[in-house]
């Protein structure tokens, strides 16, 4: 049997033998919007929420557009533009729009990348397109602290200054704020690095609530939702795409309740009921963009994670194109390699600040706290490959193979689309 795992451009066919018994975990089939341009306008038109943008703009001067940086396959191209058209239409001069990046602490998209990420030439000619900088203190508004856990909230100025905020993205389950985009573009999008950091720390990431498709409780949603009362509310603009990347879904409104209605649309798809666990799970990190990092890539781990049996073997396919990622990520791996699991949880449990991306190697933690771990990503340097924290194999077909050997256990569950499908096992929720 052969199955396609979504692994950087091209794919990754992955082939298990005949005789085992192989449990395909996809979401539901999905309803594709034939016409997704006339869908946007619609939403625009009819936003959740909130009187419609023409109307809104008519009163501002300014406007600033929250945007997911190039590691989210989010389709920009289909909403930018009208957007900027509503709102020049309704007197918002050009000049005085602006598209900001919402790269958290990630790296700025710039040049070729940059015109992949907005997809539509018209747009980087009419408006100005700029990254945010979390580490700049000049380009940040100290808005005070959140009222129960006391985080320092600093945002961008461009963005809190502007008169229409909107944040746009994509609605997926995230492993730790529950489902992305909303309320997210904006913390930790568009947040300077200290407020990152504080909501980012050890405490807030074992939080048993700090969890994918989980909101209920949930520290980060909960800091991120009153982070944008803060700011003085927000609107936005939410996608949701299919496994081929087509439109499904697309609204506009308040930036809560929109964000709350594109949740409740994907949950029917993203959150997958499967009977049993398995001791062999096979996932990916959702392909290009997602997969260009070893940092993303540790998504596709925890999101299998509930189906997996204590003592399996979680392979995951990741092309890992840039390596790991930041040089402050490869250094908390390092620390993970150097002082082993329990030793680097206890290092960053009291601290009130985390560092820079070790919050990735803390998720990393979970599924190495239930199975063994085998990164299939034959581009990895020895040097990289050393400081996963994992195994590290050339063969997708021979990893799944030995692991069948090993588990004694000729069954395998498989998840082609990786973090973007989230398994659960319901005889097991609450164990």
């Amino acid at each position: 049997m052969q199955i396609d795992l979504r692994y950087g451009r091209s794919g990754l066919t992955l082939t298990v033998a005949d005789d085992v018994d192989v449990c395909v975990i996809r979401k539901p089939s999905m309803p594709t919007i034939h016409t997704p341009e006339a869908a946007v306008r619609l939403a625009l038109d009819e936003p959740v929420c909130s009187a419609p943008l023409t109307e809104l703009a008519q009163k501002a001067r300014s406007a600033c557009i929250a945007i997911c940086d190039i590691t989210r396959p989010v389709p920009n191209r289909l909403f930018l533009r009208p957007i900027i058209e509503r709102l020049i239409q309704s007197g918002v001069s050009a000049s005085e729009i602006t598209i900001l990046i919402a790269t958290g602490l990630h790296r700025p998209n710039e040049g070729d990348e940059l015109a992949e990420l907005i997809g539509d030439p018209w747009v980087l000619d009419q408006v100005k397109v700029v990254n945010h900088f979390a580490r700049s203190d000049q380009e940040h508004i100290t808005l005070g602290r959140t009222s129960q856990r006391k985080t320092v909230v600093r945002l961008d100025r461009r963005f809190v200054e502007a008169d229409i905020r909107i944040a746009t993205g994509l609605v997926e389950p995230h492993f730790m704020a529950g489902y992305s985009g909303g309320r997210k573009v904006i913390a930790p999008g568009l947040a300077h690095a200290e407020t990152i950091t504080t909501f980012h720390n050890a405490r807030f990431m074992a939080d048993p609530a700090a969890r994918n498709c989980n909101l209920a409780g949930n520290p980060l949603h909960d800091e991120q939702i009153e982070i944008v009362d803060m700011v003085g509310g927000a609107l936005a603009l939410n996608t949701v795409i299919d496994e081929d990347r087509n439109l499904s879904f697309v609204n506009f409104g308040d930036i809560v309740a929109s964000h709350a209605a594109a949740v409740e649309f994907v949950r029917g798809y993203c959150e997958v009921p499967v009977e049993r666990r398995f001791n062999t799970v096979v996932s990916c990190a959702a392909g290009y963009p997602l997969d260009k990092t070893y940092y993303q890539t540790i998504k596709g781990m925890v999101g299998a994670l509930d189906i997996l049996q204590p003592g399996g073997d979680l392979i995951i396919a990741s092309e890992c194109s840039e390596g790991l990622g930041s040089a402050e990520f490869v250094d908390a791996q390092r620390r993970l390699v150097q002082m082993g699991a329990d030793q680097f949880l206890r290092s960053i449990m009291e601290k009130s600040q985390a560092n820079i991306d070790e919050w990735q190697t803390q998720m990393q933690l979970k599924p190495m706290s239930v199975g063994d771990i085998y990164l299939c990503s034959p581009g990895l340097s020895a040097a990289d490959r050393a400081l996963t924290g994992v195994h590290v194999v050339d063969s997708i077909d021979e990893a799944v193979a030995s692991s069948l050997r090993r588990q004694a256990d000729r069954s395998v569950a498989i998840i082609p689309e990786g973090p973007y499908v989230v398994p659960f096992c319901p005889a097991t929720q609450g164990v």
